[in-house]
């Protein structure tokens, strides 16, 4: 199996995590028809091949992102504007997916980029409560009922195919968490961090060159 064939297998067969704190609710949008077309299609576009890859692992998908397009860091408006996938989803903007396309077409473009690296999260799904975007880490109940869960599924991603060092994306609370995990477990070689997409476009933006150039730079390396 190629490694993108490998992904849409593994959405194909997700499920949601239970036993979940109340009022916590999970994004699960790969039950949805056009969600998995779109998996379909992008993995097979630029994953359709055997290569190992970086992992680059975010908190856990937004409503806005890939708890509507099942596409990691990729709303509707970049899924039709930077991968050229049609799809009928809402068109509204994400401000992480904004900051990724940017850099990744400073990279080289899409196929450039996605040929080396894989997005993913520490939680495949999110979580919202209250109609608001929820980290896994916001609640200290969640975090804890979710690790078995969270172990799981980043061992079956390791099996399309990973290189030794793989980046966080936050370098906060997430990297800390992944530091603490990755010595239990031994996923990766080392796992260093990179500031947050959204962190950089709501904090930083007259210095987001600087960002770019700095995720280009030790994606390149």
């Amino acid at each position: 199996m190629t490694f993108g064939e490998k992904v849409i297998e593994f959405y194909e067969q997700l499920n949601p995590p239970d036993k979940l704190p109340k009022k916590v609710e999970t994004l699960f949008p790969f039950k949805e028809d056009n969600v998995m077309e779109a998996v379909r299609i992008y993995n097979r576009k630029y994953f359709n091949d055997t290569n190992k890859r970086t992992f680059l692992i975010g908190i856990n998908p937004g409503r806005l992102g890939s708890g509507t397009t099942g596409i990691p860091f990729t709303d509707p408006i970049r899924l039709k504007s930077e991968l050229d996938i049609d799809n009928s989803f809402d068109s509204k903007q994400e401000l992480s997916s904004n900051f990724i396309y940017q850099m990744i077409n400073a990279y080289g473009g899409s196929d450039s980029f996605y040929s080396n690296n894989y997005f993913t999260s520490v939680s495949p799904l999110g979580f919202v409560m209250e109609g608001k975007n929820l980290n896994y880490y916001d609640i200290k109940e969640l975090e804890e009922a979710l690790e078995p869960y969270i172990v799981a599924e980043m061992k079956k991603q390791l099996e399309f195919g990973a290189k030794p060092i793989a980046y966080s994306l936050g370098m906060g609370k997430n990297i800390a968490y992944l530091k603490k995990l990755n010595a239990k477990h031994h996923f990766f070689e080392s796992i260093e961090p990179l500031p947050h997409p959204r962190w950089v476009m709501q904090y930083r933006l007259k210095r987001i060159q600087e960002f770019i150039d700095l995720y280009v730079s030790k994606l390149s390396a």
